[in-house]
């Protein structure tokens, strides 16, 4: 491909070379520089590609993209960008075809519930008959095909990434892409030139404050914020306190709630327990009416389902697709249930991860009035010890029973871990048993629960492994209690 056609939607502030170079590849880590690529100079949080500029002209870099001028001289095309980030998307769209303007794209932000909404949205799509592709926390999938991509991959990819993507899944006949639209995808420009179909905003609470994420909570809800400058169509949750903030500069915009009234409304939550379905049923009111029964437990669980009604709705989606999605619908690692038969105590796996979080969730099952409510959860090794204290304290308050065992060690021991989690628990004087092995913690549950109990699984999720002294073994939660119960 021609350098000027990689060019054409970038701001440059000055050019030197030739427009007409052929160039092979992008390249944004000079590692994976190749004769002929054009390298664009990003800044991380570790590195800076403009130091890296020697090396990728030594190893055969035609062009090369920064924001600062080297002071030697550059034996390549030269293009200073007003922003090499913004750059770097206008680039990689270019270089893939820009394949999500050949796609509707559906972007979902939020400090909690982007997965669950996006799983929601892509079920109501297929239902509907239509081929779609996601991109969030649990990977890229199109349709059940997960694609193998790096595993450490962010949220939001990288816009390289990103547009790969994009690109495979419009060669597989993807019609639609949801994806979760993180703060962080947001403020390194990520998704920059993407014209989103639809965005939703769900909530915003303090989070991801800190060095490498978010200076303060101001500049957190203002990335949030540029998510609506991209949107054609937004769908806002208005019983967050900051959506007017968020979504000040947004157009078209339709409104969902449970408090308020609003474009789409839920109201009459009622809990649901039946035999392979631990969830809620309401009427939704407004722009669409009836009943629905959604296969998820939790108020805020509906809030999300109210929003992915309305995305859909937007799509064109019938409502009976939407009905029937919803009565189906999983999300892998969030509030997951697996329950064997109905005498079978109800297993749910959860990421919940933290004090806020967790409290939710046992508020939530609480609700459901189970004979005992059990935890089992462990601490993740060099994180705050509060948040074990937290945890422990929370757990001591809503379960029966906690089972301490092990999350996530990382390079800290165990003991030490449960040792806080214990302090934690005497808060409110809860019975706990210690069985650090966290497959053997399961199978004893799994032996001495009986029908009418429900089982919290928290912490690990989605996640399919453990980190121990650097090293990350194969576990998956939902792999062994499928294995207990005979494959359900």
């Amino acid at each position: 491909m021609k350098l000027k056609e990689l060019l054409a939607e970038v701001e440059k502030v000055s050019f030197s070379g030739d427009e007409q170079t052929e160039i092979t590849e992008v390249a944004y880590d000079s590692r994976k520089v190749v004769p002929g690529a054009l390298f664009v100079c990003v800044r991380g949080l570790h590195s800076d590609g403009h130091d890296y500029i020697q090396k990728a002209i030594e190893q055969g870099a035609a062009a090369v993209v920064v924001e600062e001028p080297p002071k030697f001289p550059v034996h390549a095309a030269l293009i200073q960008a007003a922003d090499t980030r913004a750059a770097l998307a206008h680039i990689s769209a270019a270089w893939f075809g820009y394949p999500a303007r050949q796609m509707t794209v559906m972007g979902i932000t939020g400090t909690k519930g982007k997965t669950t909404t996006a799983v929601m949205v892509k079920k109501i799509l297929e239902k509907a008959g239509y081929k779609t592709g996601m991109i969030g926390t649990l990977g890229a999938f199109i349709g059940e095909e997960k694609l193998e991509f790096n595993k450490n991959t962010p949220t939001t990819p990288e816009a390289y990434e990103l547009h790969a993507l994009f690109a495979e899944m419009l060669k597989a006949g993807c019609r639609y892409v949801v994806m979760e639209v993180s703060s962080q995808g947001l403020k390194q420009k990520r998704t920059e030139g993407i014209d989103f179909e639809c965005g939703a905003f769900l909530n915003i609470s303090p989070d991801h404050i800190g060095v490498g994420e978010h200076e303060n909570f101001e500049e957190y809800l203002a990335c949030k914020k540029l998510l609506f400058s991209q949107t054609r169509h937004t769908v806002v949750n208005i019983d967050d306190p900051r959506f007017k903030e968020v979504t000040e500069n947004a157009k078209d915009v339709v409104t969902v709630s449970v408090n308020s009234e609003a474009d789409f409304m839920g109201r009459g939550i009622q809990n649901l327990w039946e035999p392979g379905l631990l969830g809620a049923v309401f009427q939704i009111s407004g722009r669409m009416q009836g009943e629905i029964v959604l296969n998820m437990p939790g108020s805020f669980n509906v809030e999300d389902a109210l929003t992915a009604i309305a995305m859909t709705t937007l799509a064109g989606v019938e409502p009976v697709h939407i009905k029937a999605a919803l009565r189906e619908v999983k999300v892998k690692g969030r509030m997951q249930v697996i329950q064997g038969t109905a005498d079978s105590a109800a297993f749910i796996i959860d990421y919940a991860h933290n004090e806020l979080s967790m409290e939710c969730l046992l508020r939530t099952l609480k609700g459901y009035h189970p004979k005992r409510l059990i935890c089992l959860f462990g601490g993740g090794g060099n994180r705050p010890r509060q948040r074990r204290l937290d945890m422990g304290r929370i757990a001591g308050k809503y379960a029966d029973l906690t089972i301490i065992t092990m999350d996530n060690p990382r390079y800290e021991a165990l003991d030490q871990i449960n040792k806080d989690i214990m302090e934690g628990l005497k808060v409110y004087d809860g019975a706990y048993k210690v069985i650090p092995d966290r497959e053997e913690a399961i199978k004893y549950l799994a032996a001495n629960s009986q029908r009418g109990d429900i089982i919290a699984l928290i912490g690990k999720g989605h996640e399919e492994y453990q980190e121990i002294e650097g090293v990350k073994y194969h576990f998956s939660e939902e792999e062994i209690l499928r294995g207990l119960m005979g494959g359900v």
